[in-house]
């Protein structure tokens, strides 16, 4: 297995667990509230960044303050659900036997 491509900050972190790996949606409001301790201009920047990427899948992508990100639903984007769940939470290469069967 190799290693995930993907490379997420503390923020994107924040945001995608905040919606959820599930494939649930998450309205706009809840996911701001999921998202303790980040200011809305961050959480804004943050989450356009994730959409244009394609890793997070929006109703619409155009949105400039809070209270269009309220009338908008988020998901994690299935196809990359994955590559995803590894960037977040490392799992360690399993270790290969050494021992060799011999016919």
């Amino acid at each position: 297995m190799g290693g995930s491509n993907i490379n997420l900050d503390g923020s994107e972190t924040t945001i995608i667990k905040g919606i959820g790996l599930m494939g649930a949606e998450v309205d706009g409001m809840t996911l701001f509230t999921n998202c303790k301790g980040m200011d809305a201009n961050d959480f804004i920047s943050t989450l356009k960044g994730l959409i244009d990427t394609g890793l997070i899948d929006a109703d619409n992508s155009s949105f400039y303050s809070l209270e269009e990100v309220a009338k908008l639903t988020f998901r994690v984007n299935p196809g990359y659900a994955k590559e995803i769940k590894e960037a977040i939470d490392p799992s360690p290469e399993p270790v290969k036997s050494k021992r060799v069967r011999r016919e």
